[in-house]
């Protein structure tokens, strides 16, 4: 197979084997043979039985999301270290996701750091790695970051969902939901003081509102944390700049106005 289109393959998720033997599926078909047609006096048919519809499985997904969400809730709540969360995440099977990922991605970085990004999931390098943002886009945010002076000993790294979505596929409202508490937890007990969200999906979810990245990025918001308040910027995602370069310009005054209020908490 041509490796360009076995890349192609790993991307879109399907990084593993199914069967010990390969299949020509363009081959052409075996024909089956023809069973020979009795001579002599016909018998009537036996009459068919039809057989009753198999018993659907229980999904997950046919679960209401309160119900996941809530568990995760109360899952998370009782987490009171990053360790203890992240045994609990190791431990939690109420999202699919898991299931097809590799790793469990929980965060990198420094936790006692003043600054934590948040951003939507892992991808193919970071399900293999088990660390957020080491692919192609976590390579442009640590050049993002050493712009301002910082790296990842002076800053704390997270994402909404700690596993891949299938494909790098967006994640869907129930999967997202289900992993809200824990990211929320994951906030709380880090408590930074300044808070970064990378992309729309991590700025929707957590500041609960439908505005766009465009509208919301580069204007600092509140997001309550238990009982803090941490001053938070949305900005764009390091992947949706690499398809659009042009808005480099955007996300590098966001920037700038980040190293501001972190020199401001130095003074």
């Amino acid at each position: 197979m041509p490796e360009n289109l076995l890349k192609w393959y790993v991307d879109a998720g399907a990084d593993e084997a199914i069967g010990d033997v390969p299949i020509n599926r363009y081959a052409d078909p075996i024909a089956e043979p023809v069973a020979p047609v009795a001579t002599g006096v016909s018998e009537a048919p036996a009459p068919s039985i039809e057989a009753p519809p198999p018993t659907p499985r229980p999904s997950l997904d046919t679960l209401p999301v309160g119900d996941l969400s809530n568990d995760a809730r109360r899952i998370a709540a009782a987490c009171t270290t990053l360790d203890e969360l992240r045994a609990a995440l190791d431990g939690f099977d109420g999202c699919g996701l898991k299931a097809t990922a590799k790793s469990l991605v929980f965060a990198d970085g420094n936790p006692n750091a003043p600054l934590m990004l948040v951003g939507e999931a892992p991808g193919a390098e970071e399900d293999r790695q088990g660390l957020p943002f080491v692919g192609a886009s976590g390579q442009l945010l640590d050049r993002m970051l050493a712009a301002i002076g910082l790296d990842r000993t002076s800053v704390y790294i997270a994402n909404i969902l700690p596993w891949r979505p299938p494909g790098n596929r967006k994640p869907t409202t129930q999967e997202t939901l289900t992993c809200l508490p824990f990211i929320e937890r994951h906030i709380e007990l880090v408590a930074p003081k300044l808070l970064v969200l990378l992309g729309g999906t991590s700025a929707s979810t957590l500041l609960d509102t439908t505005e766009g990245i465009t509208r919301l990025r580069g204007k600092w918001q509140t997001y309550q944390a238990g009982n803090r308040q941490i001053d938070t910027l949305p900005t764009y995602h390091p992947a949706y700049l690499l398809r659009q370069p042009a808005l480099k310009r955007d996300a590098w005054r966001d920037l700038q106005d980040l190293q501001k209020r972190l020199n401001g908490l130095e003074n």
